[in-house]
């Protein structure tokens, strides 16, 4: 299975035991989410998933400027023109997120409160599914993504 990384940009998001968990999970697989304290109010999911759903939509759109603005602040830094990050994601094995009709959120994991993984499923228009693993982290501005592994599965959509 080809796994992609986002412009092949490493960025770690966080170091220690949770990312080698991450890491270590069986393709196709998702490490188990976290479970917050009886302290803790639970995460909303939602949060970040509608940052994800946006940026789709964005690409969708060849909307540049509104694709970039979901990105983590790393992505700001290296493109501060948004249509050569729009450029060098095409260009970088991600045009079938662009050519999605549709997209599912599965699973996630919590690393800790401003970092997460969010597997989403696409199903392009020629009905071939692509499984993403998102990984979100949470800035002043609200949570972006910071990363995309991509990979073509053998399941066909309906």
């Amino acid at each position: 299975m080809l796994r992609l990384s986002w412009l092949c940009v490493v960025i770690p998001l966080m170091s220690g035991p949770a990312l080698a968990q991450a890491q270590s999970a069986p393709s196709g697989a998702m490490p188990s989410a976290s479970v917050p304290s009886a302290d803790e109010p639970a995460p909303n999911a939602t949060d970040w998933q509608d940052v994800i759903a946006a940026q789709i939509q964005a690409f969708r759109d060849h909307d540049a400027p509104k694709a970039l603005s979901f990105a983590g602040d790393a992505f700001h830094q290296r493109f501060a023109d948004p249509q050569a990050f729009f450029d060098a994601i095409m260009q970088s094995g991600y045009a079938p997120i662009m050519q999605s009709a549709s997209q599912s959120f599965g699973s996630y994991q919590m690393l800790d409160d401003a970092h997460v993984l969010q597997e989403v499923k696409l199903t392009g228009t020629d009905q071939i599914v692509y499984e993403a693993i998102y990984q979100m982290v949470k800035e002043a501005g609200g949570w972006r993504v910071s990363g995309v592994e991509l990979a073509k599965t053998q399941s066909l959509g309906v």
